[in-house]
């Protein structure tokens, strides 16, 4: 058996979508011959806690070492589960710590946990280093381990580094650094994991250095254990459930739909009538005024976030799922992770998207309904469609073998394999 120091910052009890990746990753590499040992961090103040996921990762026995930090969210910890502001709010924060703290506002926490990740590697053996991003303060510090301990190190890009949909650069200063620190990274890393073609493609015309077997791609997925079981809830009527699964955040917004519905309401009432917008997670209260000014709440049902399982037993409860990303910088990388759980449930999916890596998997899908993010005249006409299907029993099936490719487990048994390779070469 094989060791792993995994470095993940968001880990259960955390929750949200971004400790998915990570946590299902660790849950079966075992299966594949290599035990990893997970440093993150310990307690903190974050929008969502979820103990069932971490009741996941302590059935598996997966060893998790934590470490305290002095990063923003390790000092709400005595809040536990905090309130999400709202989006002006949230993003003057981030533009703040964007401005004072590179590469991102986990710094405080790297800084304490590379001591632990020291001790770590000095008393054990350890075979490899993986880490994933974001926060690219892990990666900073996986970087400095790597070079102290000579070990392998594997970066996983869940999203894109500089360049990121997301990034506030507010000086030209600012770019360089972190353009300068993946360079860096990039230049020390033995292999890197991306979870798109698009992000691939990006890294290797930005950096000439890189050659195409440099990066890796293994996209999210979705776990088949996680849908054992589960039985969906009775309705309680014959109308369409049309659910969403998420937060709604910068560019990232249910205007457009809620808009496309209305419109749907005032011009084919019979089918508005039948359908029942579910919003699973944080709808936020500037969508909350948008649904009453469009005078709507008769159609929303908003369930607020639930654990994983919750939710998913929702999801399947539901006939249609709706996905949506906007137009932002370098849209066309974002790879997320609910699309490819939706994937999981075989559920046909009204997607909302930009052209990029996500509208081209929703495409691949075969059950899609895809629209323009902004579209909505198309939304409305998808959510017609979509709705005619259901009342004719006749919602189109995705491609199973597609769906197969994205399974958890055989996406944790390719990572393993880059793993072994590399070990190989240190041994040869």
């Amino acid at each position: 058996m094989y060791k792993v120091l995994v470095i993940a910052y968001y880990f259960p009890p955390m929750g949200l979508s971004g400790v998915q990746r990570t946590l299902k990753f660790v849950k079966y590499m075992k299966s594949f011959n290599w035990d990893p040992t997970v440093l993150t961090a310990s307690n903190t103040g974050y929008y969502a806690h979820d103990n069932s996921l971490l009741a996941e990762a302590e059935a598996a026995n997966i060893r998790i070492v934590r470490t305290n930090g002095r990063d923003i969210n390790s000092r709400l910890s005595k809040k536990g589960t905090v309130k999400m502001p709202p989006e002006f709010i949230r993003k003057i924060l981030s533009r703040i710590s964007s401005t004072f703290l590179i590469p991102d506002n986990k710094i405080g926490w790297a800084k304490e946990a590379i001591k632990s990740g020291r001790e770590l590697l000095s008393s054990e053996k350890f075979d490899l280093i993986f880490v994933s991003a974001p926060p690219f303060s892990a990666i900073n510090m996986a970087v400095k381990l790597k070079k102290e301990f000579n070990l392998p190190l594997v970066i996983d890009y869940r999203d894109l580094w500089f360049g990121n949909q997301f990034a506030f650069y507010p000086t030209p200063f600012h770019k360089l650094l972190h353009k300068r620190m993946e360079y860096v990274a990039l230049k020390t890393a033995d292999k890197i994991i991306a979870t798109n073609r698009k992000i691939k493609e990006k890294m290797i015309n930005r950096y000439k250095f890189l050659s195409f077997e440099d990066i890796f791609i293994i996209s999210h997925g979705f776990d088949p254990e996680d849908f054992a079981n589960l039985l969906p809830e009775k309705k309680e009527n014959n109308k369409m459930r049309l659910a969403y699964s998420g937060i709604f955040y910068e560019f990232i917004t249910p205007k457009y739909f809620l808009k496309a519905f209305k419109e749907l309401t005032i011009e084919r009432p019979d089918v508005a009538f039948n359908i029942e917008l579910h919003f699973l997670g944080f709808l936020r209260n500037e969508n909350r005024k948008l649904i009453n000014k469009l005078e709507l709440q008769e159609f929303v049902k908003e369930f607020g976030y639930l654990d994983h399982k919750e939710a998913l037993v929702k999801i399947i409860s539901s006939d249609v799922l709706w996905m949506m990303v906007g137009r932002g910088r370098n849209a066309d990388t974002i790879s997320s992770g609910k699309l490819y759980e939706y994937f999981g449930t075989k559920k046909p999916i009204i997607a909302s998207l930009p052209d990029g890596a996500l509208k081209t998997a929703a495409e691949e899908y075969k059950a899609s309904f895809i629209t323009e993010p902004d579209d909505i005249k198309g939304i409305k006409n998808a959510i017609i469609g979509a709705y005619l299907m259901y009342s004719g029993n006749q919602l189109p099936a995705p491609d199973v073998d597609f769906i197969e490719k994205h399974r958890r487990d055989f996406l944790t048994e390719q990572l393993t394999k880059q793993f072994q390779f590399l070990v190989r070469e240190r041994v040869i």
